[in-house]
């Protein structure tokens, strides 16, 4: 069954290229809808079987080159599984709002596709290689996504996004050789390197290892300083590709932290997380900072995805503080930062969709080119403001679930750190409120540019079908949580005995 959630998408990508040309676009459109809306259907029936105090789940294991200690292994936990159902519902929403898209529809489909592929493979994988075999072709994906799709500068955004994250990659691959050379047997397999802990006691190459492995995911984060990659890809990127590269791919390097680094590496995380927690807290107020400056509306929303991970590589580094905290606290932390990657996934995949409305309307990103759109969009300017309120942090939406678990659970190991990060939310609730008055306040004023046009049309249905339902889970989890936080839990305490070793 998981296999098929895996690897469905990409067999119907190879279906729709096989295709005659021929064949209307609205064909590729419906298949591309009708296969996301079955992942989801198959991932919430994987949701209601799973138990959540039974640890991994719906394991599949295969031999491919046994010679190398490689091997075909998936499953899921509490820490997979919510990640694994909102990639599910962020590519079904992409596929919607798409339901327009005329350019090359056939192969912008099969992207999107295997792309899903990608990000589903990698958040199942329970061997190093098979994780990133899943975390490089995502890479490609995207810049073809982005250099086929996106705006005028386009092909160089496309081209540092891959240079950036590939040698990421490359870091990340190293670190999982010095994984494999150091366990007995040598094996690649996740579950066996976190039984061996075989880096305990060896604090030199524990510490290299931990060194490449953290660089590697910390670029996909991305935090600063390995974040400069991620303004320009979005600000180029279309619509759907941008929901995608900070609702899914973004959390490919904060899951990595979680299920590679702090459990195979407890000893060197341990000795090294104050640097994580300094990080974290730079990323926060950095990211704050700078989108506060911004006058591109999707560039600022951007710089809020490098603020919002900072919180989450705050809360990985404070749980790994021992003295001091209880092992409640502890769990709190690791608990919102998963909380965290779902949520964030839900706002700001939300507000990239309403990015490319305000572009497909006055082809600018320019706050400063609009102004009393309200009166002419109110529905578009009620969810707008309904996803700029979730992603600062209001009470009712996840993001306050979130965050009050990172600042409760990251308060007692780094008080200092916790306090300076809370300024992060004060500098988004104003970049926020500031573009809000900028775009939807005062007299009407639209772009006058060529093929611009006179009015500002109400949000389409399609795009609504797109954006509501992100927007309607992020109350729901913000309003009761419970359901995700059961499944999440378990997970978090076991990291945490893995992490204490």
């Amino acid at each position: 069954m998981l296999t098929a959630l895996v690897f469905a998408p990409t067999a119907v990508a190879l279906l729709l290229l096989g295709l005659p040309l021929h064949i209307p676009q609205s064909v590729f459109r419906a298949v591309w809808v009708t296969v996301t809306a079955a992942e989801l259907a198959l991932a919430i029936a994987l949701w209601a079987a799973y138990r959540s105090d039974d640890g991994m789940q719906y394991e599949v294991r295969a031999r491919w080159i046994p010679n190398a200690g490689v091997g075909y292994h998936v499953g899921i936990d509490g820490l997979s599984l919510p990640l694994l159902a909102m990639t599910c519902v962020l590519f079904l929403a992409c596929a919607l709002y798409s339901l327009r898209e005329n350019r090359r529809i056939r192969e912008f489909a099969a992207l999107f596709l295997f792309l899903q592929t990608t990000c589903l493979g990698l958040f199942v994988s329970l061997d190093l290689i098979l994780f990133f075999v899943f975390f490089d072709l995502s890479i490609v994906a995207m810049y073809f996504i982005i250099a086929g799709w996106g705006h005028r500068d386009a092909a160089r955004a496309a081209l540092k996004f891959f240079l950036y994250t590939f040698i990421g990659s490359l870091a990340l691959l190293l670190g999982f050789i010095g994984l494999y050379l150091a366990a007995s047997p040598h094996t690649f397999d996740m579950v066996e390197l976190t039984r061996q802990n075989p880096l305990a006691g060896r604090s030199v190459y524990g510490g290299l290892v931990l060194l490449a492995v953290v660089v590697g995911l910390a670029v996909k984060t991305p935090t600063v300083p390995f974040h400069t990659w991620l303004p320009p890809a979005h600000t180029e990127a279309p619509a759907a590709g941008s929901a995608i590269l900070a609702g899914v791919l973004l959390k490919m390097g904060t899951y990595g932290f979680l299920r590679i680094a702090m459990p195979m590496l407890p000893g060197a995380w341990r000795r090294y997380a104050l640097v994580l927690v300094v990080v974290g807290v730079i990323s926060v107020l950095h990211g704050a900072l700078v989108a506060l400056a911004q006058t591109d509306f999707k560039r600022m929303i951007a710089y809020t995805s490098v603020n919002h991970m900072g919180y989450i590589v705050l809360a990985v580094g404070a749980a790994a503080a021992t003295a001091d905290s209880s092992t409640q606290a502890r769990s709190l932390a690791v608990t919102g930062s998963v909380t965290q990657m779902v949520s964030h996934g839900l706002i700001t995949g939300a507000l990239f969709l309403l990015a490319g409305v305000l572009y497909e309307r006055g082809r600018t990103y320019d706050m400063g080119a609009y102004s009393g759109v309200a009166a002419v969009a109110p529905a578009f300017a009620a969810m707008t403001g309904v996803a700029a309120f979730a992603s600062l942090g209001l009470p009712g939406f996840s993001g306050f679930i979130a965050e009050f678990q990172i600042f409760t659970g990251s308060l007692g190991p780094r008080p200092l750190a916790t306090a300076l990060a809370v300024l992060g939310i004060l500098l988004t609730a104003g970049l926020f409120l500031r573009a809000l008055r900028q775009i939807f306040t005062g007299p009407l004023r639209l772009p006058d540019a060529p093929g611009t046009p006179r009015t500002f049309p109400e949000i389409r249905p399609h795009e609504s079908a797109a954006v509501v339902p992100l927007l309607v889970l992020a109350v729901v989890l913000g309003v009761a949580p419970r359901f995700l936080l059961d499944v999440i839990e378990p997970a978090s305490r076991a990291v945490l005995e893995l992490l204490g070793r």
